[in-house]
């Protein structure tokens, strides 16, 4: 063999090798796009700017909205914030998760993250402020926060009550410090904010005027309540001002455009017969995603879109095959597609449940239920309907724990006999039927059940055939022969006041977050 022949088959030897190499190893490039996820929490679709609220300000949701997409049927899985993260990091419905579809329990290693999916791809994953959690990820045998490894160096002083002092602006600054330009990143940025509790009166302090909200009709039309609506818009707003704060590092770095940022909550806003609840007000989420060098900007989709769709989408992105444990679905074509309305017709319902939230009722039990969603309506399965919903009254305190205190709250409670006030506290804690059905473009509030209605019964087998058929495939242990299955999970996180303590169950571990 002659020399120039050796040397052509060691380069053809050399390139071979090169493009095994390339098809082997993740790649570092800048077409996988960075990942800012942005999760508030406890606060409700619409309240918004973007949605037409003429009184809270989210600019910065706003400019995300505006130069990507604004979604307007958007549902988390369970409206409470453990098994609801659980479920967005899965891609998995809450009676898929096992512990981690419950509050303050483990969140078992053998379900893959998607941070973790891909940071095994080449990724630098990353958190800061509340990432899953309350509950005990150590325990359960996670080296780290199933949302990423926590970034929190900057803390802030001086603040109103009820604001979190974790710096999430800086703190995401010192992540982007520590990645290299040409590395992917995977940010989750979890504010506190509006999580209770929220010092009196702040709203009204800060420019936000009571008398111009408007009252959800599950509340009552009163100053009291308005003024608390005022300072839960606070700290929508803090929540945003930190979100605007990223976005413009991100921009000042050149990295804005190959970033999919996306913008939501964990679950609905802490107000009686929302946060904890089936209902509207605790399941449907504002929002907003944008990608500026893939997706196309000012849409508005009406398609429905589940929370366990969120894991999917953000491995498909990054060139990722979905998790074959994955339940949800990717939402990519949505993104890429420049149409507007429903997009995808083969997305016709949402699941969500709930199983036990704050540590409201003997014996550790919850209060387990399921729901299916349309585009017109809402059908909710009370599995237990013996069990009081909002938790047990009290004789040491108000009780009725699954509602975070709030003024709100103890007007209901104090009135509970008023001939005007008390059909709103009923609403918030009387027992429920087994099926409550509501239609959503008539009652966005949802205080007239139509289950019982005989004009409407078709609707209801209808949906709670399909609801039944999904749950028995999917195995959720309500169904299949396991019925307190969800009530045996350890609780870690912290008890209410009037049943005491830390719970007994389980090993306390000081890695869980102790925030419900």
């Amino acid at each position: 063999m002659s020399v120039h022949n050796r040397n052509d088959s060691f380069i053809y030897l050399l390139v071979a090798l090169v493009s095994f190499l390339s098809l082997s190893e993740p790649s570092h490039s800048n077409d996988r796009p960075n990942i800012l996820f942005a999760i508030a929490d406890d606060w409700s679709w619409p309240h918004a700017s973007a949605y037409g609220d003429q009184v809270v300000s989210t600019p910065s949701f706003d400019r995300v909205s505006e130069n990507g997409i604004l979604f307007h049927n958007v549902f988390c899985a369970a409206p409470q914030c453990a098994p609801n993260r659980a479920s967005i990091l899965t891609g998995r419905n809450i009676w898929e998760n096992e512990e981690a579809g419950t509050h303050g329990s483990f969140f078992p290693s053998k379900f893959k993250a998607y941070p973790e999916i891909l940071e095994k791809v080449g990724y630098k994953i990353g958190s800061t402020g509340k990432p899953w959690g309350p509950g005990d990820w150590s325990g359960a045998g996670r080296p780290q926060n199933p949302a990423g490894p926590e970034v929190e160096p900057y803390r802030l002083d001086d603040l109103p009550k009820g604001i979190n002092p974790t710096d999430y602006a800086n703190n995401f600054g010192t992540f982007l410090e520590d990645c290299p330009e040409d590395q992917p990143f995977c940010f989750w940025y979890g504010c506190h904010e509006p999580h209770r509790v929220f010092e009196d009166g702040i709203g009204l302090k800060n420019g936000i005027d009571p008398d111009r909200i408007e009252v959800p009709a599950f509340l009552p039309d009163n100053p009291i309540v308005r003024s608390d609506i005022a300072d839960y818009y606070y700290e929508v707003q803090w929540f945003d001002k930190h979100l605007g704060e990223m976005l413009d590092l991100l921009e000042s770095q050149g990295r804005l455009d190959n970033t999919l940022v996306v913008v939501t909550s964990d679950n609905g806003m802490a107000f009686p017969r929302a946060k904890a609840n089936l209902y509207e007000y605790g399941l449907h989420m504002p929002m907003a995603v944008m990608w500026p060098d893939h997706v196309k900007g000012g849409r508005e989709i009406e398609d429905l879109i589940g929370f366990i769709d969120l894991a999917p989408t953000f491995v498909d992105a990054a060139g990722v095959d979905s998790e074959p444990a994955m339940t949800g679905k990717s939402f990519m074509s949505i993104l890429k597609n420049d149409s507007e309305g429903a997009v995808d017709p083969t997305r016709q319902f949402i699941l969500s449940g709930r199983e036990r939230h704050t540590h409201a009722r003997p014996d550790n039990r919850g209060y387990p239920a399921r729901s299916i969603r349309t585009d017109q309506y809402l059908l909710i399965w009370n599995l237990n309907p013996d069990l009081w919903p909002a938790g047990n009254d009290s004789t040491e305190g108000d009780g009725f724990f699954d509602i975070d205190g709030c003024p709100s709250k103890t007007l209901l409670i104090e009135n509970r006999t008023d001939s005007t006030l008390g059909k709103y506290f009923d609403w918030a804690v009387a027992k429920r039927p087994e099926f409550e059905l509501f239609d959503i473009k008539k009652d966005p509030a949802c205080v007239t059940n139509l289950a019982g209605n005989p004009d409407f019964q078709s609707i209801r087998d209808a949906l709670h055939g399909k609801l039944e058929a999904l749950l028995i495939s999917q195995k959720d242990p309500r169904l299949t022969g396991k019925w307190d299955l969800f009530d045996s999970y350890p609780r870690f996180a912290h008890m209410r006041p009037f049943l005491g303590g830390f719970a007994e169950q389980g090993k306390y571990n000081p890695a869980f977050q102790t925030q419900d």
